[in-house]
């Protein structure tokens, strides 16, 4: 098996779009507050203080699986994953630094969400469920 520069590229842009997730988590007041009008009411202010959080909270517990099947090593060596994922947290990472100072609408996130989150995240569960169910025994 030839080492490659894609999985440690991997792993930092992961770790790049976990750390600006928890960042965003500690300052989402901020974030949500620039999300809505100059006079809101504290029922609009909660409504987009829970979206946030479970918007942030499906984002780390979709980074559990991701890591779960890389660190365990099921998705580590395969070159498609690597570079997916790769791509899309290295996108998630500028567009999350973006989101984060220059202030983007809330509604935004759900887009980076889909694609740079929850993208790769189904595709390692099916790589994970691909492996573990039709590989048994190699």
């Amino acid at each position: 098996m030839q080492s490659t520069g894609l999985i440690p590229a991997r792993f930092l842009t992961i770790i790049a779009h976990l750390v600006l997730v928890i960042v965003i988590f500690w300052t989402r007041e901020e974030n949500i507050k620039m999300c809505l009008p100059e006079n809101y009411s504290t029922s609009q202010y909660n409504d987009k203080d829970v979206e946030m959080i479970v918007a942030l909270s499906i984002t780390l517990g979709l980074f559990a699986v991701e890591l779960v099947g890389f660190m365990g090593g099921v998705t580590m060596f395969m070159p498609f994953q690597g570079l997916l994922s790769t791509a899309a947290h290295s996108g998630a990472a500028i567009s999350l630094a973006y989101f984060l100072f220059d202030q983007w609408p809330c509604q935004w996130y759900w887009y980076i969400f889909g694609f740079c989150s929850a993208f790769p995240a189904v595709m390692e569960i099916v790589y994970i469920i691909g492996i573990l169910c039709f590989r048994k025994g190699y």
